[in-house]
């Protein structure tokens, strides 16, 4: 199994944010060929205080898959994207999990 994890720091416009990313962005990510399944949260925190607004996981087959997922058509519309809503940045992540 390997991991897509994308943190968001805070946006200039939070209901901005919000919008677009589950009227928009979550529908764009949804169409990521050979994803397994995702999650995100909008509300993320941490003491004392969350350097991250918004939170996405993806869970992919293999670190091959999420590649070619992220290179697709629907990868790179979901990637142009990230600069309409995330005034903030986004820093993304991706790993292989171990399992005992």
């Amino acid at each position: 199994m390997h991991k897509l994890l994308v943190l968001y720091p805070h946006p200039t416009d939070p209901a901005a944010f919000e919008a677009h990313y589950e009227g928009t962005h979550i529908p764009l990510a949804a169409k990521l060929p050979g994803m397994l399944d995702f999650r995100y949260s909008l509300n993320v925190h941490a003491e004392p205080e969350s350097p991250y607004f918004a939170v996405f996981e993806a869970d992919f087959p293999d670190a091959e898959t999420m590649a070619a997922a992220l290179a697709s058509p629907e990868g790179e519309a979901v990637q142009a994207d990230v600069p309409n809503y995330a005034t903030g940045g986004a820093v993304v992540l991706d790993y292989p999990v171990v399992s005992r």
